[in-house]
C-alpha cells in the first residue's frame, strides 16, 4: 500500500478554493498539528463570512490549506499548515505565496500574520518569504499550563495584477 507521499502527486497538484465538502479533511490536518486546534466551526464561518480559503489537493486528498482575511488594506494570514505526510516538499511555501499574490492582487498593502515563537519552521519559511517581525502579543496562544505569546510578522506588498486563483 503507498504512503500519502507517494499518493500525492506533485505534478497534479491543484491549489483551489475550499469547498466546504473539504472542511473535515482541513478540520482532521489541523487536529493532528496543533494542541489546540481551530474548530471545524470556525473553518465554515471563514467559509460563509468569504475569507480567502485555499486547499492543496490532488484528487481527493487535501495536503494542506491557508486561511486569509482582507480589509483596510492589509491581509491577515489567520491560519496556514500542512499535513505531517505532506511538509517539507514546498508545499507551505507554494500556499503561503498563493495567499500573498491574492491579497497583492485584492490591493493589499501589506500582510500580517501570529505565530508562535516555538514555532521554528514556520517561522523560517515566513522569514525566507520576506517577512520581519513587528511586534509580540503578550499571552496571545493558548497553551499547556498557560498561555504563549505570539510574534507579529508583517510584510509589504507590491500592487499585482488580479488573476484567477
Amino acid at each position: 500500500m503507498a504512503t500519502a507521499p507517494e499518493l500525492f502527486n506533485a505534478a497534479a497538484e491543484t491549489m483551489r478554493a475550499m469547498r466546504e465538502s473539504d472542511v473535515p479533511a482541513v478540520v482532521a490536518i489541523e487536529r493532528a498539528a496543533y494542541q489546540f486546534p481551530w474548530s471545524e466551526g470556525i473553518f465554515r464561518d471563514c467559509l460563509r463570512v468569504g475569507y480567502t480559503c485555499r486547499v492543496a489537493a490532488s484528487g481527493k486528498d487535501i495536503a494542506g490549506y491557508g486561511v486569509m482575511s482582507l480589509g483596510a488594506g492589509e491581509a491577515h494570514i489567520l491560519n496556514l499548515c500542512v499535513g505531517e505526510a505532506f511538509r517539507c516538499r514546498g508545499l507551505g511555501k507554494r500556499l503561503l505565496t498563493l495567499l500573498i499574490e491574492r491579497a497583492a492582487a485584492a490591493g493589499m498593502k501589506e500582510a500580517f500574520l501570529e505565530v508562535r515563537p516555538s514555532n521554528t519552521a514556520a517561522i523560517r519559511l515566513y522569514l525566507a518569504h520576506g517577512f520581519e517581525q513587528v511586534g509580540v502579543r503578550r499571552g496571545y496562544y493558548q497553551a499547556v499550563g498557560g498561555r504563549e505569546d505570539a510574534a507579529v510578522l508583517r510584510l509589504g506588498l507590491r500592487a499585482a495584477r488580479s488573476r484567477p486563483g
